[in-house]
């Protein structure tokens, strides 16, 4: 069989949501990847089903965030976590779900409960329409990368066709376990694994067993757990197995149903068996996430329990750091050191986030008073080059290396919240025609918005002007007009910030 050989700027392994919202942010810069995933489609399983205010926040610039909210669902007043021998007996209450606290004094974006399978395919249709080149059932088979990018071969798993890619980048957005780490020789700090467990996805009417729908049931007659997901008829029960001894071929449909049945309490239980998938809980930091031109973004560089909704959220805020700083390289914006920054700011927030979410799962799930977390330093308050990694204080100042405040303002007749503005290019905030002036003279686009008449401008940004860099972070901030404002902008912009 003739092996096809084809090109593409940016090459992504993995299909999950971090690999998917790169290709949808790569692509409407303008640079459009390949993605392949292994699967056959997207997921089935209702996992990462908590979307954070800054990753909705990024999903409202990109346009799909009301999409998303329609695949989602609203939060129950009546939900939480519960410990049981089956769902059929006697409950203890563990704790109620905290109902999302909305910020709409720091940001537009809303908190969103919807799950993954409802989410990818919005995902899928949205970076392919901007160019993306998407391919399920293809496995990334073998892969060499030098320093002037890297060769690839993938393999339809249906037809067995091969082909051959050739990419000056390749993200490794393969997962928990990425053949891609580990094949660099990438380890793991403090990687640390809490449980094997099997990830049963049914169908069946539980409605008799609900007096109240919790999130998440502890069963102890099975040892495992039962996750509801958006549809009230589909559910994922959560076994512990051992890996040493079976896998995913064990778990036929019969031990299947078995399990579900003994998990509810009710054996004559009508189910149907939809989809079987092994998981790992653990915890583990990549100890780089670069690799000359290979980069690791989600579950391959970071992993950790669920609690707090930081695993695909994280995920995905660290592909939009680095989408941009790519597609700054590729257009020659920017001197290819600057791809160094995507660690060097992405790195500290994970080694922060891993043993305070680890803490905090492990309290709750033994029914402890769990350590608190503050998720809004945690979403909207991470920082870059600075000594802390979390703002103390959401409502101070403007400052380099922080998200830009919220602000309203008037764009092109419409109203439009700061953060909707960086898509592809930075963004010049100022109080100064001279300043719009400067940004035009760039041989690199740059967006001049007038802000000094928006409420807040003075109390949140002050000074003349701000710079804010595509993925909405500070860049460059200026006090007062300088004499060269232009001369200012080109040394900014795409330096090392």
């Amino acid at each position: 069989m003739t092996e096809t050989e084809e090109h593409f700027p940016v090459l992504i392994c993995g299909g999950g949501l971090v690999g998917l919202a790169g290709a949808v942010f790569l692509a409407r810069q303008g640079v459009r990847p390949l993605l392949v995933d292994r699967h056959p489609g997207v997921s089935i399983h209702g996992r990462a089903r908590g979307i954070n205010q800054r990753t909705m926040e990024i999903y409202r610039a990109y346009g799909i965030d009301q999409q998303v909210h329609a695949a989602g669902k609203p939060f129950d007043a009546e939900a939480g976590v519960a410990r049981c021998e089956t769902l059929a007996t006697a409950w203890q209450w563990l704790y109620d779900a905290e109902e999302p606290r909305e910020w709409p004094e720091l940001t537009a974006g809303t908190f969103c409960m919807a799950d993954q399978n409802t989410v990818e395919p919005i995902l899928v249709d949205t970076a392919r329409r901007d160019g993306a080149t998407h391919r399920f059932n293809t496995e990334l088979t073998s892969f060499e990368a030098s320093e002037n990018g890297v060769i690839a071969t993938t393999t339809d798993r249906t037809t067995g066709e091969k082909r051959t890619i050739r990419a000056d980048y390749l993200i490794a957005a393969d997962g928990n376990r990425s053949p891609i780490r580990r094949k660099l020789g990438i380890n793991r700090a403090g990687e640390t694994t809490f449980m094997h467990s099997m990830n049963i996805v049914f169908r069946a009417d539980l409605s008799a067993f609900l007096p109240r729908r919790a999130l998440f049931w502890i069963i102890t007659g099975v040892g495992g757990g039962l996750v509801s997901t958006a549809d009230p008829h589909r559910w994922q029960l959560t076994v512990s197995y051992d890996p040493t001894t079976e896998g995913v071929e064990n778990f036929t449909d019969n031990r299947c149903v078995s399990l579900v049945r003994g998990a509810i309490g009710k054996l004559g239980l009508d189910v149907t068996i939809e989809d079987v998938a092994a998981w790992e809980q653990g915890v583990g930091v990549a100890e780089r996430y670069r690799d000359g031109r290979v980069f690791l973004a989600g579950d391959s560089a970071h992993t950790w329990p669920p609690a707090g909704a930081l695993g695909a959220n994280t995920g995905v805020q660290d592909i939009h750091n680095l989408a941009w700083k790519i597609a700054a390289v590729a257009k020659g914006w920017s001197d290819p050191a600057l791809l160094d920054t995507y660690e060097m700011e992405r790195l500290p927030i994970a080694h922060e986030l891993a043993p305070m979410i680890v803490r905090h799962q492990q309290a709750r799930m033994s029914g402890e008073t769990a350590e608190e977390m503050d998720p809004q330093r945690q979403t909207l308050g991470q920082l870059y080059g600075h000594e802390k990694v979390f703002a103390h204080d959401l409502n101070a100042p403007a400052t380099e290396g922080a998200r830009a405040p919220h602000l309203w303002l008037t764009v092109g007749g419409r109203r439009a919240a700061a953060q909707d503005l960086f898509v592809g290019e930075h963004v010049l905030l100022c109080d100064n025609p001279a300043w719009e002036q400067a940004a035009a003279e760039q041989p690199f686009p740059i967006k001049a918005v007038r802000a000094e008449h928006a409420d807040g401008w003075k109390a949140r940004y002050g000074g003349s002007a701000t710079l804010v860099r595509p993925d909405g972070y500070i860049a460059r901030q200026y006090a007062a007009l300088p004499a060269d404002p232009a001369q200012a902008l080109r040394h900014a912009a795409y330096s090392l910030a």
